[in-house]
This record gives C-alpha cells, structure tokens and sequence, in this order.
C-alpha cells in the first residue's frame, strides 16, 4: 500500500507558501480528518481554499489530492516509527551500533516512501539508451557517483565522475545526443553541482538529479528528479550518515531497475566483468 503522505509534508513544511504551509501543518495534525474529506473541505478547515490544497498536492509532486489520501491512508496503518536519534557524550558502543542501525533503517524506509515511480521509470528510459553517463557530486555525494560510475561499467555502460568542474564542463561542451549527466547533491544547492546541471541544461543534455525531498536549485534545473528523505532530526553525523546511505539505495534501485529491463545483456557483462577479475586476482 502507498505511503509517504506525511513524510512528504514533514519534509516540505518549512519551502511550502504560506497558504499551503498552513494546509501542511493541518493535515499533519489532523491526518485522520483528510481521509473522509473533500478539497474544498480541507481548505475551509485550515482556513484556506481547496485551490490551495491542490496547489500543495502539485508541490509535493502528486497526482492530485486522493494520491495525498491514498499515501496518508497508508501511513495511518503503519506501526510507529522510532525516528532518527543522535549519539550523546560517553555513548556506550552497543547503543551507536543500535542507533546508527535504526537511522539507517530509517532512512531507507522513508526514502522508499517517497519515491515518484513515474519519474523512475523516466530516468531508466534515458539511462538505458545512454552513450554516456556522467555523474558529478561533491565532497559525500561523489562517493555516491563513484560507486554509481563501477556499477554502470560492470553492464558496459560508459560512465565517468570526475570531481574537477572544468573537466565535466568539458565533458558537456562535447556530449553527445543520448549523453546524460547525473547531478548529485543532498542539499541541491551545491554551488559546483548548481552550475554543471545549468551548463548541462544550456547545452541542452538530458540531465537527472538526485536530491533530498523537496524544492532546490539542482531539482528544479534537471529533466528528471529523484529524491531521498530529508533526516533533520538528527543534528550529528548520524543524519549525513543516513542521507548517504539513502543515495547509495536510490542508485542500487536504479542500476536493478536497469537490469531487469535487459536482463540477458546484464548477466552476461556481469560474468565477464566477474571472470576478468578473478583473472587478476589468480595471475597476482
């Protein structure tokens, strides 16, 4: 069953406009109260207008005020989630093991949530036909386009991540027709990341980013958005922790979404990449 109505909400709160702030915050403290409602009902009760409520539903990228219901129905059945917790002064070992394995956890679950299945499919669709693909993150996200860059050569798919700006912008300022270039950065306002997405989308290559949810500069300039849940709770590393590990699911759903599409083709590049190395390995 869908979910995510709430998580959506939670993590848009604070970018909504003032009207459909308001719509936010009282479905979030009335989610039972959306359920038996109409739009123009929920607007009069949060003291607004149902054209608000279907404006909020267009800013959290929905399909309308019964996919809002349908994903808060769902949350209204799950068992209560323990939230993400920091690590405190003298933490004992086996309560870091505890915590961080929860906001791990966490974060993965939220993240699925929230996942557009439409724009998923979107982005496999310009993936798999791709000369090129070429990742770009800074700082943490670049681990994730590193990792990204082996997965994709392991099924024959050319694929760089390069950290220097001037030799991606070189790599856009010749891109071909079917090159893509993959932005990624949790806060979407990287200022590195901002400018190669924009560079990309005046040379007009097709572009996907990954993001936390909700509106920033690198979403709003790409083709294709894909997000992860925003961990705010937690002021330590336990959250960047979390972020990084919910990129690392998206690209590993991704890449299987990938394959399952052309299955025959990514076994085979698999094997041969497996019998290449344990060539290396047994002449080293």
């Amino acid at each position: 069953m869908a979910a995510g109505g709430l998580k959506m909400l939670q993590n848009m709160l604070e970018q909504l406009p003032a009207s459909e702030r308001k719509i936010a915050q009282f479905i979030l403290e009335n989610p039972q109260s959306v359920l038996n409602s109409t739009v123009n009902e929920i607007g009069a009760q949060a003291k607004t207008s149902g054209a608000a409520v279907i404006r909020l539903c267009k800013s959290l990228g929905l399909n309308g005020f019964q996919d809002l219901k349908v994903r808060i129905a769902g949350d209204m059945v799950k068992p209560a989630e323990q939230g993400y917790r920091d690590i405190e002064p003298g933490e004992s070992y086996f309560s870091i093991v505890q915590k961080t394995t929860s906001n791990s956890i966490q974060s993965i679950r939220d993240s699925a949530e929230i996942i557009n299945y439409e724009e998923l499919e979107r982005a496999v669709q310009i993936l798999l036909p791709a000369e090129n693909v070429h990742f770009f993150g800074i700082g943490a996200s670049n681990i994730i386009a590193k990792d990204a860059q082996q997965k994709f050569l392991r099924i024959q798919k050319n694929a760089t991540a390069f950290t220097d700006t001037h030799l991606v912008a070189t790599l856009i300022a010749n891109a071909k027709e079917d090159d893509v270039v993959f932005a990624i950065s949790h806060s979407g306002e990287t200022a590195e990341v901002v400018k190669v997405i924009s560079l990309a989308k005046e040379r007009g290559v097709k572009t996907i980013s990954l993001t936390k949810y909700g509106q920033s500069s690198v979403a709003s300039l790409a083709d294709i958005k894909l997000f992860t849940s925003y961990a705010g709770e937690a002021a330590f590393r336990s959250a960047a922790t979390s972020s990084r590990l919910a990129q690392l699911y998206m690209m590993d759903i991704l890449f299987l979404s990938m394959a399952t599409v052309q299955y025959e083709q990514t076994i085979h590049a698999i094997d041969q990449t497996r019998d290449a190395i344990r060539f290396i390995k047994e002449r080293s």
